[in-house]
């Protein structure tokens, strides 16, 4: 089992950047396939970003490409969600995920854990 804990959320601008972590309490983070997802009020919980075990391998939701960037520190068992040139349609509750398996999954009943998110708000 693992436990996701996500940081970095918050309150920016239009055009900010934030940077998002999610921390993993499992000492086989590196087994897992992560993802992001965010979830906006009356909305379905989205697909964000997708990173396989190794970091080599990333796939992004249409909506980020160019400006989100998913990373992971295995050596720090941390998830990371790089978002720049933040709009207000990114205001959501951001949430990390984690995986069993072989490969990047966009649908969110693939994955197997969840963190309890974190809000980010962008004003306009």
């Amino acid at each position: 089992q693992i436990l996701l804990v996500e940081s970095g959320g918050g309150l920016v601008s239009t055009g900010d950047s934030l940077r998002l972590s999610c921390t993993a309490s499992s000492r086989t983070f590196e087994s897992y396939i992560m993802g992001w997802f965010r979830q906006a009020p009356g909305k379905e919980r989205e697909f964000v970003a997708g990173i396989d075990k190794s970091g080599r391998t990333t796939d992004y939701a249409d909506s980020v490409k160019g400006r989100i960037s998913i990373s992971r520190d295995n050596t720090k068992n941390t998830l990371y969600l790089q978002m720049n040139s933040l709009k207000p349609e990114d205001t959501a509750s951001y949430y990390c995920a984690a995986r069993f398996g072989y490969s990047i999954a966009t649908k969110r009943n693939l994955y197997d854990y969840w963190g309890q998110g974190t809000q980010v708000t962008v004003s306009s």
